[in-house]
């Protein structure tokens, strides 16, 4: 097994969710963060190192810090995460060899800054051993900022098949729902879905077919107070339910709320869509926008369909045919699980992941 060390922000699930599962798997691991979480959310075989200096400014403070952990435990490898922040202090600790894992914002948005973020993070990927990315779109990008960076490992985030699953069977009288799991900020188009949702409720056909549809908001953000004003000013107070921020063990239980899942982001730096296939493993068709990597999860017409960002006649167009259809929802839903089972499933994803810290320790780019 491997001696590993993990770079990055300790208080995000998906950070958890790789520590965890790479202790399983039997590596040695040191994780080290600016960003500390409860101690029991990270596995208690790990060694965890909290570093001193927090913000933006410890990014540069911490790589002493960081070097001198590295010095005295001796990793085989260092996998680095978000490639602006962690990245610039694995950059700066000088250890070897690293695996840089990118997350979206830190390669779409950073660098559109400033010229100075841009060369920063440029350093940063030309520093890493080796970059992972999550999707080939955001592996793209890396290569467009790096061009002489020829290979970019992907190195999904999977779903726990057995945690998010379909529910036995619908709720009986329980009205038809829509709904979306998400931070409430204008990037990810929640404002876009209440409007589409106030169209599709106008509609006859629906109105005759689902008297009681109901949209459900489930997470919080800054745009709160401003999405429940637009509800209120298209009239959908007594259909739209915002359920507030849930922790992630009760993701599944939400999802299975819900008939259809929707995801309008307006994002390019949209990495992945995680909760877009943990709404799949959940058995749900899927609408999302053409953002990022969300249409490299969704296949179109197959689990789910895809419209243009921005676009809220195709957003209720695509609505509508699911809404109307039971048949289209039951084929999109199974066959949206069936595609995460192939492609997605955790225990899988863990694998590419050691397949890529094989590829460092080997020496391939």
């Amino acid at each position: 097994m491997t001696r590993l060390a993990l770079l990055g922000p300790a208080n995000s699930i998906h950070l958890q969710r790789w520590a965890q599962a790479l202790v399983s798997r039997g590596h040695d691991l040191l994780i080290l963060s600016q960003n500390p979480c409860e101690r029991n959310l990270l596995p208690t075989n790990a060694e965890v190192r909290w570093l001193p200096h927090s913000g933006n400014a410890g990014y540069f403070l911490n790589a002493w810090s960081v070097r001198r952990w590295l010095t005295q435990w001796q990793p085989q490898l260092l996998n680095a995460h978000y490639a602006s922040g962690y990245g610039t202090t694995m950059a700066l600790c000088g250890f070897q060899p690293t695996l840089l894992s990118v997350w979206g914002s830190d390669v779409f948005d950073f660098p559109k800054e400033s010229a100075a973020k841009r060369q920063l993070l440029v350093w940063n990927l030309k520093r890493a051993t080796a970059v992972a990315s999550t999707s080939q779109v955001m592996a793209r990008q890396v290569q467009k900022l790096t061009p002489a960076r020829q290979v970019v490992a992907v190195t999904p985030f999977g779903v726990d098949l057995a945690r998010f699953a379909p529910a036995p069977g619908r709720q009986a009288r329980r009205p038809l729902t829509l709904g979306i799991v998400k931070t409430l900020a204008h990037k990810y188009g929640v404002d876009l879905l209440l409007r589409a949702f106030a169209e599709l409720v106008q509609d006859k056909q629906v109105a005759a077919a689902h008297p009681a549809l109901r949209l459900r908001i489930v997470g919080d953000g800054p745009d709160r107070a401003e999405l429940q004003s637009l509800a209120q000013s298209l009239r959908l107070q007594q259909r739209v339910d915002f359920a507030g921020a849930v922790p992630h063990d009760e993701v599944p239980e939400a999802l299975r709320s819900f008939d259809i899942y929707a995801a309008p982001s307006r994002l390019d730096s949209e990495s992945f869509g995680v909760a877009v296939i943990e709404a799949s493993a959940c058995g749900l068709p899927v609408v999302v926008s053409d953002a990022g990597g969300l249409p490299e999860v969704v296949l179109d017409g197959r689990t789910g369909l895809v419209v243009p960002r921005d676009d809220v006649p195709a957003l209720c167009k695509a609505l509508r045919r699911l809404v109307l259809d039971a048949g289209l929802r039951r084929r999109l839903g199974q066959a949206g699980r069936a595609h995460v089972e192939a492609t997605y499933e955790w225990s899988h994803c863990v694998d590419v992941m050691e397949q890529a810290y094989d590829a460092v320790l080997a020496g391939q780019p």
